[in-house]
């Protein structure tokens, strides 16, 4: 295990020092392992390093008289990775300490080795001392950015706590079925039989619930078609646009297409999935044909339709705006790492020019359906009030989107991470007059 730990640390580097995704830098560096379980570890050490990074990186700042962040960047991440391995997941004491202190050795950093095992030894010895200045400090114990812990208490005054603790809890594997291949219950049962903790969700029409977090491309059914992985929270999307057959649909940002696929799954639908990057609308297209679906699909920038727009009005809108993505970071705890304070204006502008440039392309009578991964009401119901204040034959549709979505927040509803075992998402209903 200690290569896993090496090029855990190597790829932990690229996420928190050269802004990669988490998703990417797995990607890179999991076809290098050729054991499911080494892929499993990897998996594992990144999530749960990139996770409590804020806290464990200042913890190694004050056990080190000389820090190793600048002249030893990878070994100062697997010292991250060694405590995660400790205090986060609880791996036996003596293979933590012995593997990471040999994984500074596949580094070929040898004459740190002596330094690693010290400071983790130091640790365990140091550990209770430790863990209450942890407990002590707000954003050492949430490993969350001061300017988001910030945000989140003049947002959620009531909530902040709940959802810092929300964002650090392990998320269930949520499966959406193919309802034109099998149904929920016939998929559980599969998954079951299969060794599969696997259960129907209570509420949702076509989600399964895995306790484990696993490679999906292995279990029985996905190369069939029969489900993808999607959150309960996502699914709730094509309820809210009120789908029947033969509808012109536009998923503006579709990309990676799961929303796409759903709406596909639901209904036959005239509908176009656009997105501006090629290559996420190229794996979209890839996992239609998995699921036995066809849409149209174009490249291209939705605040931009002179552009792909043929001129024939939508009936129906979909806006997943891009947004801080604060309502998933259970999920993708590297956007705590990557988000800035800045980025939420510059999002919340995007989003205006989105909403504004899409308006003029939905029918009369027609519904558009505003969401966001975000729990920010800059971004959510804040701009939707700005929108309605702007366009006069715009009207909120607020009944359309029902209590279980979340709470009411002025012009929609907020779902906040962890609520129904689901990620933070915003939703609203707007219909044009006619």
């Amino acid at each position: 295990m200690s290569d896993v730990r090496a090029l855990a640390a190597q790829a932990l580097d690229q996420v928190v020092r050269g802004g990669v995704s988490l998703r990417i830098a797995f990607a890179q560096v999991a076809p290098r392992l050729a054991d499911s379980r080494d892929r499993a570890f990897l998996s594992a050490l990144l999530h749960e390093g990139a996770r409590w990074w804020l806290r464990y990186d200042a913890l190694i700042g004050r056990l080190l008289q000389k820090p190793l962040h600048r002249r030893e960047p990878v070994v100062h991440a697997l010292l991250v990775l060694g405590l995660v391995q400790l205090a986060v997941l609880a791996l036996p004491e003596y293979a933590a300490v012995a593997g990471t202190v040999e994984a500074t050795r596949a580094l070929k950093r040898p004459q740190l080795a002596g330094l690693v095992n010290a400071l983790l030894r130091r640790f365990l010895r140091e550990r209770v001392a430790l863990e209450a200045v942890i407990g002590s400090d707000r954003l050492l114990f949430s490993s969350h950015p001061a300017w988001l812990v910030q945000q989140l208490a003049r947002d959620w005054p009531d909530d902040v706590e709940a959802i810092l603790a929300a964002n650090n809890a392990p998320a269930a594997l949520v499966l959406r079925a193919n309802r034109r291949r099998t149904t929920p219950a016939v998929l559980a049962e599969r998954l079951l039989a299969a060794g599969h903790a696997a259960t129907v969700h209570g509420w949702l029409a076509d989600a399964v619930v895995l306790e484990d977090s696993t490679d999906v491309t292995h279990l029985p059914g996905y190369a069939q078609g029969e489900f993808s992985v999607q959150d309960g929270a996502a699914q709730l999307m094509p309820d809210l646009l009120d789908l029947r057959d033969g509808l012109r649909v536009l998923d503006a940002c579709a990309a990676p297409g799961g929303k796409t696929a759903h709406c596909l799954e639901r209904n036959t639908l005239d509908l176009l999935a656009l997105d501006r990057d090629s290559q996420r609308l190229t794996q979209a297209r890839d996992n239609l044909t998995r699921l036995g679906l066809r849409a149209e699909m174009k490249t291209g920038d939705a605040a931009q339709p002179s552009a792909w727009w043929d001129r024939r009005p939508f009936d129906r809108i979909l806006l997943d705006a891009p947004c801080s993505a604060t309502g998933v970071i259970r999920r993708q705890p590297d956007i705590r790492l990557h988000r800035r304070s800045g980025d939420i204006e510059r999002s919340a502008a995007e989003q205006s020019q989105l909403l504004d440039a899409l308006w003029p392309l939905l029918r009369p009578g027609g519904r558009l359906v505003y969401a966001t991964c975000s729990v920010l009401p800059r971004e959510n119901a804040g701009q939707i009030a700005a929108f309605l204040a702007r366009t006069p034959d715009a009207q909120l549709n607020h009944d359309a989107v029902p209590a279980r979505f979340g709470r009411a927040v002025g012009t929609g509803r907020q779902n906040l991470p962890g609520v129904d075992g689901m990620d933070g998402f915003f939703y609203a209903v707007v219909e044009k007059a006619n």
